[in-house]
């Protein structure tokens, strides 16, 4: 399954980066299917078959790739638009509504995404969903000082919220700004997600959360059909 599941990402993030035009400012994704489609580009740049391109990162980990492969960067104050946004997503249900921040990374990707004229996800089908939050855990990131109180705020909320912790060291995740992050889970999974990422981001506290609501402009999944990897393009419901 792990091969196969390898296979779809693979697929996926080539079809994203076909979608990639020279003379584009890119901003490029976090986690393995994103990390997949930087390689890609790197490779299409060395080749010389795209040129003039500039990503704008949404993670220490995709900077650290990104200059590896020699993708020119900038910061996103040092550009004046951002074309395209490539991302993955944790969970993706039929509105094409989100939830991010597996990596830790949701602020940052958050605002690459609302700056982007279009921002394409890429996911293999094992995280589409009828509804957010049955499988996944939703991310919040807070100031270090507010976590418990952030805690109890969205325990009142009907959400169960615990500290994510690291797992080669000791204590708890640090995200690349210096906060926390609490993993949330809601009875019944989050039928509302416009209204509850305003209401959690009203918290006192609270940075962000991982719901990304009405961003989204296309879906790509990789699937596997007749025994090989496919990719779909969702359509939204």
């Amino acid at each position: 399954m792990a091969d196969l599941q390898d296979q779809m990402k693979q697929a996926v993030a080539m079809a994203a980066t076909e979608q990639i035009q020279s003379g584009m400012v890119v901003g490029l994704g976090s986690g393995s299917t994103a990390a997949l489609m930087i390689q890609a580009l790197g490779a299409k740049l060395k080749r010389g078959e795209l040129s003039d391109i500039i990503g704008v990162t949404t993670s220490f980990q995709g900077e650290m790739l990104a200059a590896e492969l020699g993708i020119p960067l900038q910061s996103l104050n040092a550009v004046d638009r951002i074309d395209l946004a490539i991302d993955g997503a944790d969970e993706v249900d039929p509105s094409f509504q989100l939830i991010k921040g597996g990596g830790a990374c949701h602020v940052q990707e958050k605002l690459v995404a609302v700056r982007a004229k279009r921002f394409v996800v890429v996911v293999d089908s094992t995280k589409l969903v009828d509804t957010l939050n049955l499988g996944f855990l939703l991310p919040v990131e807070v100031l270090p000082g507010a976590w418990r109180q952030v805690q109890g705020q969205l325990r009142e909320m009907g959400g169960d919220a615990q500290l994510r912790m690291a797992l080669k060291k000791a204590g708890p995740v640090v995200t690349d700004q210096g906060n926390l992050v609490l993993d949330v889970k809601f009875s019944g999974g989050i039928s509302d997600p416009q209204r509850l990422e305003k209401d959690i981001n009203n918290l006192p506290g609270v940075l962000e959360n991982g719901l990304f609501v009405n961003l989204t402009d296309q879906v790509l999944v990789g699937e596997i059909s007749a025994g090989s990897a496919a990719v779909r393009d969702l359509v939204k419901r």
